[in-house]
């Protein structure tokens, strides 16, 4: 249930539902109710403050969690652009994918501009989107080919060929049929020359959208009519990372089948094309062995044909390997207690790149992630597999994409949002010698600097005696304002999604928003999160419910321990599975005063009946049994309850469907908790529009103030009704 991060009044659609604590907000149609000057918006006041001129600015006395801060909803909103991958074209110029909130979330491809300082140019043309809905998480969503982008578009699903050179007046041109609606996906495709085909991983949802089969077809490019596509690889349950070797005499993919994640167990294939382009040999190179727990993935070929992917055999790191096919043998090609990779919760993942070198065939730029924060290197696979790291200023890379004599990479770090930053690096591939920042989600993020909170990476114990577990605090900053004598922050402890995902320590605004008015964050790494290899990934593994709700808790009283935080406002959020711990941890624990459950889930069995092929098996791997199931959904304790609970979630979420929010929001309120429930229409698994993101940050903040905050809010927020509270 990775999340990737909407509120509509109209009381019509669910007549049983009918009252304003159930709220459906559109930003065109919105009536949201004004509370008169009677209605209990604060229980208790605290006005107190005090103002001290200092040479340069007046700083004020006044609590936690009231200052007024320039990083407000609406930047946060306006801030949320998200990176959809990168690619370079046969001149080398960068492209880029993103999505604008501003633009109901459409994902668009742009074009770096062609001088320094000059401006970046659309590619997508307006009614199109590029996203694809395989696997319902999606990415992989388009391929760049010299002068030729192939991208799939949102609202049909087909796939379409543009050029790049001619923008102006030529449209896209449909390479997949139209079946009348968006039913079948593509996703994670490469061109193959030899036969003038586009192969890419298609997700078939036109017999059934609940187990719809997934396999790598060939899409012809030379004709004329749009034909069917034909299928070169089936039968296994899941594929991804269909690669083509430099003679298209080859080609490499990952599979795997339920009951397996494929960061559990996959397998790494390789198929012999004959000259009729089909697959007439098929070798397992790794992951065959049931006495070999590995989950190999991103299956690269080298310009020379040697095959190099990643996998995590033996040590429990994602490292580095590649294959000598003389002897059908995996060998090593750096050995470290790092992990190169990420799960595989999308198509489209790049991280390492062959070095496009005149000097060397076989250096290979990569990034691994180790002890909480990334690092860029160079391996040189015709020196012995020697590693070198190159110092950039991010703490956090994602994707790197190679130039001639330079990197794009995709990265982040406590003082940088997410961005792609052109890294130059010397002749002989040892050196940075230039570092230039091409595109970043909030450019204007360097105006708020004086009021940005640094993560700090803590460690702290478990429950399980000899087991720590990670998070990254966050302490308020704000230079206007400081807090009262005595007094600690609020918490708000942020369990991410997945679960099997990890939080990362870099700038994001969000996190600003609440740290700026005087809160603490934590953003906690429990156990089962990945980052930290196999070993840490697996103990979640039938303790779903258990391990991540005993770290958070963990987490929180560490912190109060500490003396960072304010025991008696502890509060928790999260979203998708992370909506799922805040919901557990408010159920079977004392620990947090109240939480916000962001498209989270409350009734397992019910996730396991309704959730897409992709995770129909993950919760079973999670949980267990049945009886497992009962005993750690929320929705069967609701007479544990006692907190108050706010909920968010899209009515077009497929992943965790409405019902769930629906469900706990109902038992809630008729056992008298306070609660609330927003519902987005035009929504998804997380939340893309500006609008809801602004609303869904701004209504969880004034949620916790009214409840637990003794403190007013120095914002203008109109709140939702609570039920069982005003």
């Amino acid at each position: 249930m990775a999340s990737i991060g909407s509120a509509f009044l109209t009381l019509n659609r669910f007549p049983s539902l009918c009252s304003f604590t159930h709220t459906r907000f559109n930003h065109f149609t919105a009536t949201l109710f004004f509370l008169s000057s009677n209605t209990p918006i604060q229980r208790r006041r605290f006005n107190s403050c005090t103002k001290v001129t200092m040479a340069s600015h007046t700083i004020t006395t006044s609590p936690y969690g009231s200052w007024k801060s320039p990083i407000t909803a609406d930047v946060v909103s306006g801030a949320s652009k998200r990176l959809g991958g990168t690619a370079v074209d046969g001149r080398g110029r960068l492209i880029w994918l993103e999505s604008r909130p501003t633009e109901s979330g459409r994902a668009v491809l742009v074009l770096e501009p062609e001088n320094p300082g000059g401006e970046a140019v659309d590619i997508t043309p307006k009614e199109f989107g590029v996203r694809t809905l395989a696997q319902e998480y999606g990415g992989g969503a388009f391929t760049v080919s010299g002068d030729v982008v192939f991208f799939a578009n949102y609202k049909d699903q087909r796939l379409y060929k543009q050029s790049i050179t001619s923008l102006a007046g030529v449209a896209p041109i449909p390479l997949t049929p139209d079946y009348g609606g968006p039913v079948v996906s593509y996703a994670d495709g490469v061109l193959d020359t030899r036969f003038n085909r586009f192969i890419a991983v298609r997700e078939d949802r036109r017999e059934s959208s609940q187990n719809p089969p997934t396999t790598i077809v060939s899409i012809a490019l030379g004709s004329k009519d749009v034909k069917e596509p034909e299928v070169l690889v089936g039968g296994s349950d899941f594929y991804a990372f269909p690669r083509v070797d430099p003679k298209s005499e080859r080609v490499a993919w990952i599979q795997w089948s339920h009951p397996n994640m494929p960061w559990d167990k996959s397998e790494l294939w390789v198929g012999y094309i004959s000259e009729n382009g089909e697959i007439y040999k098929r070798v397992c190179v790794a992951g065959y062995d049931p006495s070999v727990v590995e989950s190999p993935t991103e299956p690269k070929w080298s310009s020379s044909g040697e095959l190099f992917f990643i996998t995590d055999r033996e040590s429990g790191f994602w490292n580095l390997h590649k294959w000598i096919e003389s002897e059908n043998k995996v060998v090593p090609v750096y050995s470290l207690d790092a992990e190169f990779a990420r799960p595989l919760w999308i198509y489209g993942m790049n991280s390492y790149e062959f070095m496009q070198s005149h000097k060397q065939s076989n250096l290979i730029a990569c990034t691994y992630r180790q002890k909480g924060k990334s690092y860029l290197g160079l391996i040189d696979d015709m020196q012995g597999s020697k590693l070198t790291l190159l110092d950039i200023p991010f703490t956090d890379i994602e994707n790197i994409t190679s130039g001639t004599d330079y990197l794009f990479v995709e990265g982040a770090s406590g003082v940088h949002p997410s961005s792609v930053a052109k890294v130059t690096l010397d002749d002989d591939k040892s050196k940075v010698v230039d570092f230039n920042i091409i595109w970043s989600s909030s450019p204007d993020s360097l105006k708020y600097s004086s009021y940005i909170s640094k993560p700090e990476l803590i460690e702290f114990p478990t429950e399980v005696p000899g087991q720590n577990a990670y998070a990254y605090f966050y302490p308020p900053s704000n230079p206007s304002y400081r807090a009262i004598d005595g007094e600690k922050p609020p918490l708000l402890l942020k369990s991410h999604g997945g679960p099997t995902a990890e939080t990362r320590g870099v700038l994001n605004l969000s996190i600003q928003y609440w740290t700026s008015r005087g809160w603490a964050f934590a953003d906690v790494n429990y156990g089962g999160s990945t980052g930290y290899g196999r070993e840490y990934r697996d103990r979640l593994l039938g303790r779903w419910g258990i391990v991540d709700v005993d770290d958070c808790c963990s987490c929180a009283k560490y912190l109060v321990d500490s003396g960072k935080v304010d025991a008696e406002r502890l509060c928790i959020t999260g979203g998708s599975a992370g909506g799922y711990t805040t919901l557990a941890a408010l159920a079977f624990k004392e620990t947090f005063k109240a939480g916000a459950s962001l498209y989270g889930v409350a009734d397992l069995k019910l996730l396991i009946e309704e959730t897409h092929k992709f995770e129909s098996h993950y919760i079973s791997n999670l949980v267990g049994g049945e009886k497992e199931w009962f005993e750690r959904s929320p929705i069967n304790h609701v007479d544990k309850f006692s907190c108050p609970i706010i909920l968010f979630q899209g009515l077009e979420d497929k992943v965790v469907p409405p019902a769930q929010a629906r469900k706990i929001y109902q038992a809630l309120k008729e056992k008298g908790v306070p609660v609330a429930l927003v519902e987005y229409e035009g929504e998804q698994h997380g939340f893309r529009k500006a609008e809801n993101i602004k609303f869904t940050l701004e209504q969880q903040m004034v949620f916790f103030a009214r409840l637990i905050g003794r403190f007013n809010v120095a914002d203008e927020i109109t709140p939702v009704k609570i039920n069982n509270f005003d």
